[in-house]
């Protein structure tokens, strides 16, 4: 997939563990794992608005753009 999920890099950056940030996100372990691992197809708007809320960052610092030659079946 050509989205790049950055989120344990930001969670490193503002030194937020799994646990705490779920909570603050009202998002179970599961989910944020799956995110943080770069395993999700897809994320809400408002998951997305209550991370960067929560790191205080901008969806920017989260989500990143990589071409890649590879077609998905």
């Amino acid at each position: 997939m050509a989205i790049i999920i950055n989120l344990d890099v930001m969670m490193a950056k503002r030194k937020v563990g799994l646990t705490e940030l779920a909570k603050e996100v009202d998002i179970t372990l599961a989910n944020l794992s799956i995110l943080k691992n770069n395993k999700a197809k897809a994320v809400r708007l408002s998951t997305l608005d209550a991370i960067c809320k929560a790191l205080q960052c901008q969806p920017g610092d989260i989500l990143e753009y990589v071409e890649t030659d590879e077609e998905e079946t």
